[in-house]
């Protein structure tokens, strides 16, 4: 663990190199990071973005970041975005936004994923927020429904649809004894496409604090 006296969004910009392909979270520290992005682009910074979702897209495309679709790169160099809960473990809920499902696939398609905070998404366990979101199948819902009922976690689906046009489902949860057991209960429901559990990212958490930054890794080296 270190820490610095600098934005969330300019220590993600130090990582970022000429040439690279960046996955472009979703969220309100992922937009801070892409506005800071986009103005670095503008004074001839040289990479490629990966958008999670569709508003990322846009808004990347209004400050003149190419973008490219994921089959279109060999690799993803980094990935940056947000989160809705970090464990003293590094492991994660995300989706409140609702691109849980492309930001699994990028952010595990990257080479090094950086995740940026404020301090009020940390939580001493996986859970404690709520809210735990999922992706559904449309034609499946019903079924899964009933499998959340059965596990005590019911659902409550979202009025608008995800990116893909899949169902976004709110369950409603307490802290996680066991957030894996339940992420693999989970994935074992067919028709339910994907969880907001990011267990194995092994990411880089940037905390913002009032006037720093504190940078947990892996390693535990800054």
């Amino acid at each position: 663990m270190a820490e610095r006296n600098v934005t969330l969004e300019s220590y993600a910009l130090e990582q970022v190199r000429p040439g690279h392909v960046v996955g472009l979270g979703s969220g309100r520290a992922a937009e801070r990071f892409v506005r800071a992005l986009g103005a670095r682009v503008g004074a001839g910074l040289a990479i490629r973005g990966v958008a999670t979702s569709e508003a990322t897209a846009k808004l990347a495309r209004s400050l003149a970041i190419p973008l490219v679709a994921l089959d279109e790169v060999e690799s993803i160099d980094l990935a940056v975005d947000g989160a809705d809960e970090v464990d003293p473990q590094g492991g994660l809920i995300k989706g409140y936004g609702g691109a849980l499902l492309r930001e699994k696939v990028v952010a595990t398609s990257a080479a090094r994923a950086l995740i940026l905070v404020g301090e009020e998404k940390l939580v001493p366990q996986l859970g404690t927020r709520g809210r735990l979101p999922l992706e559904v199948l449309p034609f499946a819902w019903a079924s899964v429904r009933r499998r959340l009922e059965d596990l005590g976690i019911p659902g409550t689906p979202r009025p608008q649809p995800s990116d893909n046009g899949n169902a976004l489902v709110d369950c409603k949860v307490g802290p996680l004894a066991d957030p894996a057991g339940l992420d693999r209960t989970l994935h074992a429901i067919p028709g339910l496409l994907e969880t907001g559990l990011f267990l194995d990212l092994r990411a880089t958490i940037v905390i913002e604090h009032d006037e720093r930054i504190e940078i947990r890794t892996p390693g535990g080296d800054a």
